[in-house]
């Protein structure tokens, strides 16, 4: 059967993704367990395996509860705020999850939290939170230095990967990022886009991450008008990509 993701969405913003193909789910950063195992019932999907990418409990609080039907595997990062992880992975490490003849890449990726991950095959980027479309995490562990160093680990990869972000959070994303950058006409459109789909209520994700690359903010610290509004912002930033990129999270930070 061929594979479908969907999003489940919980809480406020959160979507939870499920990998299936009509038998066996895998689940993402089930911040919540009701709305899953709803999803699975319905569905009559027999839950395989569960991705962790980090410790906040908007991604972890129903883990517990979807492990009491049966243990499956955990995959996450080495971290002991998560003890329900089984299968501890970093940089460079396999998520296998063969019901579905997947095997997950892995990408270590510190900045919102110490201890974050993201998974990555051919075709997906589950992103957890460090990134967002337009958007990225906020730092609450980590330091500029290592949540550019995240980014640049991300947008490395190919840029037909489709990202699935955890949040909800495109559209005010692209609100401060024409700020940011006013003159960007691909920013503009996938704004319009995304008014658009936001006022019919329907998702703004999974995007291509080549589109990232030419919209969001915090990939594009290289970038002349980027450092031009950084410096402009807090004068003497210079052009040090993670110098950039602190300026601009800060400015995120406080964005009305």
């Amino acid at each position: 059967m061929p594979l479908r993701i969907e999003a489940i969405p919980a809480l406020e913003t959160n979507y939870i993704w499920a990998l299936h193909d009509d038998r066996h789910c895998l689940i993402v950063d089930p911040g919540s367990s009701a709305e899953v195992l709803d999803f699975l019932n319905e569905r009559k999907l027999a839950l395989c395996a569960l991705l962790l990418t980090h410790h906040h409990a908007d991604h972890i609080g129903g883990v517990d509860a979807l492990l009491e039907s049966g243990p499956v595997p955990v995959w996450g990062p080495e971290d002991p705020r998560m003890p329900q992880v089984r299968h501890a992975v970093g940089e460079g490490d396999r998520a296998l999850v063969p019901e579905l003849d997947l095997a997950f890449g892995v990408l270590e990726t510190p900045g919102h939290t110490s201890s974050h991950i993201v998974f990555h095959d051919e075709h997906h980027l589950l992103a957890g939170d460090t990134l967002f479309s337009a958007g990225c995490g906020r730092l609450f562990e980590g330091t500029p230095e290592q949540m550019q160093d995240s980014l640049d680990k991300i947008a490395r990869l190919d840029s037909d990967l489709h990202v699935y972000c955890a949040h909800e959070y495109t559209a005010d994303n692209c609100r401060f990022a024409l700020a940011v950058e006013p003159d960007n006409a691909e920013l503009a459109e996938w704004a319009n886009e995304v008014k658009r789909l936001r006022s019919d209520d329907r998702i703004t994700l999974p995007v291509r991450l080549g589109q990232e690359r030419a919209v969001n903010p915090f990939l594009r610290t290289r970038e002349p008008a980027v450092i031009d509004a950084a410096n402009q912002r807090e004068p003497g930033t210079g052009d040090d990509p993670a110098a950039v990129f602190g300026v601009i999270r800060r400015w995120k930070d406080g964005f009305g």
